[in-house]
């Protein structure tokens, strides 16, 4: 049995859908991640202003780097068994994960990455559908 996927992703959720003989299958996977964390306290035009109600910038990019790294790897192992991967999107986050594909031995599956705009799961099955025609 073949299996082909097709990925649309960003850093917020990757939405997966997998081409097999018997079918197809949509899977969404969300990754909880805060691109720029709120400041707590005052603001600076409202009054006081302190510099330690925000974290150190080292901080949040380490806090940032860990929730996609958990990220990625719920992904990755929800597409390991693929065959053949289309990885497509709008930002960043595609060529990320293609970068970890290839460090854990997977990126000869990788059929093609597409810079795509926000997609529907619909429009996001019929492109896995036409990229990978039965």
């Amino acid at each position: 049995m073949k299996t082909k996927v097709g990925l649309w992703i960003d850093h917020r959720k990757a939405i997966i859908v997998t081409v097999t003989d018997k079918g197809e299958e949509i899977g969404l996977i969300i990754s909880r991640v805060e691109k720029q964390p709120r400041r707590s306290g005052d603001s600076p035009l409202k009054g006081s202003y302190e510099p330690y109600h925000v974290q150190a910038q080292d901080s949040r990019q380490r806090t940032l780097t860990g929730h996609l790294n958990i990220y990625y790897d719920a992904v990755i192992a929800s597409i390991r068994d693929a065959e053949a991967i289309l990885i497509f999107g709008p930002g960043e986050a595609k060529g990320e994960l293609k970068e970890r594909l290839e460090k854990h031995n997977l990126g000869g599956r990788i059929a093609g990455v597409e810079t795509v705009d926000r997609m529907t799961d619909r429009q996001v099955a019929a492109k896995v559908r036409l990229y990978f025609p039965k």
